[in-house]
This record gives C-alpha cells, sequence and structure tokens, in this order.
C-alpha cells in the first residue's frame, strides 16, 4: 500500500495567495521527509478553492527540491491545454526527474476557463476523448500527427521522448480522473489507472473498479495487463491524524466548511447553467466519516478497508484541512511516522 498527500494550495478564509502556495510547498517537501510515496497537486483556476494555476509547474518545482517522492499532478485540466504542450511538459519532467513524475489528466468542468483560454464549452462536452489520444499518442509514439475535429497539425518529431529515460522506464505515468461511466470506459480502453474522487466512499469506488476491470478486458487487454494496471487506482481522499478521533474531526469541522463555501462558491460556468453546491458543513462530516480522521489506528484500518472492498492500493490524502502551515506539516508528519507502520 502506498500513501502520498493530495496538495490543493487550498485559500483559507483570511488567507492569501502566498500563504497558501507556501503551505502547500512544505507540505510536500515534509511528505518526503516523513517517508510518503507520493506528492499529487491540484490545478484550478480563478477560485480560492485551489490557487494553483499550473500543477506541472508546481511540479517542477517539488521535483527540483526532492530526491525519493512521486510528483503527480492530480489533475491537469485537458480541455484548456494543447495536449502536444502538456506532452511535452511531461515528457520534460519524466527524464529530469529521473522517471519520478506522474501525469494525472482529467476533464474538469464548465467552468470559465474554457472562455479565458479559448476553449470553448466543445473541448470539454466533445472534445475531451480526440485530446487524450493525441496526447497519449505524444507520450508513447516517436512521430504524431492529428487531423481530427479539434487538433490538426503535420507529422512531427516528438522531441523529447519520454521513452528515452536513461533507465529504460518507458513513458510517464499517466492516470485519468474518472467521474462518471463514460470516463471509467475511456481509462479502461486506453489500458488507464484511475483517479477517484475524495468525494466517494468504499461502495461506489469498489462499483467504479469492477466497471474498469470488465470495461479493460472487453478492450481487448490481457487479465494479467488489467491486474497490474488496477494496482495504479488511486483514491483521492482526506486525512487528519490526532490523538483522540473527536479533535481530528473538529479541526476540520473548524476550518473547511468555510474554505468549501468560498472556494466552491466562487466557480463561474462558462454558459450560465445552473449548478448547486454541497452543504459545506455536511460534507466536511462526510469527509470525516469516510476517511482517516481520527487516531493513528483508525486511520490505518479505514485505509486498510477501503483497500480490502476496492482492490486500491494507492491513497492520495489531503492533509491541509486544518489551513494552518503548521499544523499542516505535523499531520503529514503523523502520517508518515504513526499511521504508515500500522499499514506495513
Amino acid at each position: 500500500m502506498r500513501v502520498g498527500t493530495f496538495v490543493l494550495a487550498a485559500q483559507f478564509p483570511g488567507q492569501g495567495h502566498s500563504e497558501a502556495l507556501h503551505r502547500a510547498v512544505r507540505s510536500a517537501e515534509v511528505a518526503e521527509e516523513a517517508g510518503l510515496d507520493s506528492v499529487w497537486l491540484a490545478e484550478h483556476h480563478f477560485v480560492p478553492y485551489g490557487v494553483c494555476p499550473s500543477a506541472v509547474t508546481l511540479a517542477a518545482l517539488l521535483l527540483g527540491r526532492t530526491r525519493r517522492i512521486r510528483v503527480g499532478t492530480a489533475v491537469s485540466v485537458l480541455p484548456t491545454a494543447h495536449p502536444v504542450a502538456l506532452g511535452e511538459q511531461a515528457s520534460l519532467l519524466h527524464i529530469a526527474s529521473g522517471g519520478r513524475f506522474t501525469l494525472g489528466v482529467g476533464r474538469g468542468g464548465p467552468w470559465v476557463d474554457l472562455e479565458v483560454f479559448g476553449a470553448g464549452l466543445e473541448a470539454y462536452e466533445r472534445h475531451f476523448p480526440e485530446s487524450l489520444d493525441v496526447l497519449l499518442r505524444w507520450l508513447r509514439e516517436g512521430r504524431v500527427g492529428a487531423d481530427g475535429e479539434r487538433h490538426r497539425f503535420r507529422e512531427v518529431a516528438v522531441v523529447p521522448r519520454p521513452d528515452e529515460l536513461i533507465d529504460g522506464a518507458g513513458a510517464p505515468e499517466t492516470v485519468l480522473a474518472c467521474t462518471s461511466p463514460r470516463s471509467v470506459r475511456l481509462a479502461a480502453g486506453h489500458g488507464l489507472p484511475m483517479l477517484l474522487g475524495m468525494h466517494c466512499g468504499d461502495e461506489e469506488k469498489a462499483e467504479i473498479t469492477a466497471l474498469w476491470r470488465r470495461e479493460a478486458l472487453a478492450a481487448g487487454h490481457t487479465p494479467d495487463e488489467v491486474a497490474r494496471i488496477a494496482e495504479r487506482h488511486v483514491s483521492a481522499g482526506v486525512a487528519q491524524i490526532a490523538d483522540h478521533t473527536a479533535d481530528a474531526v473538529e479541526t476540520l469541522l473548524k476550518a473547511m466548511p468555510g474554505w468549501l463555501h468560498q472556494g466552491l462558491g466562487a466557480h463561474v460556468t462558462v454558459d450560465g447553467r445552473h449548478r448547486s453546491m454541497r452543504d459545506p458543513y455536511a460534507y466536511t462530516e462526510l469527509l470525516c466519516r469516510l476517511h482517516p480522521v481520527g487516531t493513528p489506528r483508525l486511520a490505518a484500518d479505514r485505509l486498510a478497508a477501503t483497500s480490502e472492498r476496492t482492490g486500491i492500493r494507492r491513497f492520495a490524502l489531503l492533509a491541509e484541512g486544518s489551513g494552518q502551515v503548521a499544523a499542516t506539516e505535523e499531520n503529514v508528519r503523523r502520517l508518515g511516522a504513526e499511521v504508515l507502520p500500522l499499514l506495513r
């Protein structure tokens, strides 16, 4: 079982952008010191829910500041990026870091980002599979051209070639964020592991992984391939460690609802469509029930139970739910020192 942190660079009420980004960087550095396996970086635009607008840029910084830990994006939003540009960046980080970079991609949402970056609503609603196909070919082939609805260009050389890593590790690992049966089928067809959101419980995640397995086999992947890829699914969650479970829950209930209300409420749709927002307090309570929030023993038991019920063995855990730098660092250290030994 491999446990990492999920870094949103969340801007809590009363905080500035600099403080949120400083906490994000420090929590990643401490994750390596604490012996965690990975750091996963979120990407958002124009909202305090997360103030990192480029997960690959922050990944580059952290790969340069660390030596062992794997750094991934969770996720790079593909509809607002050109797949070739993202593929080049992923290849560069993969090679320069010695194979420690993971590219997580997703569809994002129908937000005003699509207008600002000139992608248009069609990039979100229709063209995501096409963009993903171009991206994956860029990461797997030596020359790539495109003649699709959104992307058309003559064949060009892939430089740098991601499979020319000195130790022969091949292309960078790629995972796909899945929030619907359509995206699950897309991941299965391409043979990609999934990143599943923290709003899902074990039962729902078990259903999703079962659907992915059926679709992957139907797409022609062998049982051995399916088993190997399934080991790389990632489950996102929340972690807060304390000597008493009630104290961990109280920490999150004091801080997270204000951030969620401010951050989620700031999203603006590109086309004025109606959107509903979860009740921030009730959502925080749900996250506390679903994820490793409590004593080290409870946290380890919940992670082990999720792994047993879903087959997922990799976790990306939001550790910054207190909103404070020092408390986040302590939380990450306790994950490494007190929870990981119980899992091993």
